[in-house]
C-alpha cells in the first residue's frame, strides 16, 4: 500500500476498527460523527491509522492499571 513505510502500517477501514473494537460499524461511525476516534476522510471513505486506534484505546482505559 502506499501509505504503508517500515515505520507505519497501512490504514484500515472502518469495519476493521469495529472488528477491533467489538462494536457495529454503527459505533464506529458515531465515535467518528462525535469526533471522539481520530480518522482520515478520503473523499467518501474513512480510514484509521492502527497505531491511532490503538492509542485512542488506551486512553480509553479506565481502572487500576497493573504494573509489569
Amino acid at each position: 500500500m502506499p501509505n504503508a513505510t517500515p515505520d507505519r502500517l497501512p490504514l484500515i477501514d472502518l469495519p476493521a476498527v469495529a472488528a477491533r473494537l467489538g462494536v457495529t460499524d454503527r459505533f464506529v461511525r458515531r465515535l467518528v460523527a462525535e469526533d471522539r476516534i481520530t480518522f482520515y476522510k478520503v473523499g467518501r471513505l474513512l480510514r484509521f491509522d492502527p497505531a491511532e486506534v490503538e492509542a485512542w484505546l488506551d486512553r480509553a482505559r479506565r481502572g487500576h492499571r497493573r504494573s509489569a
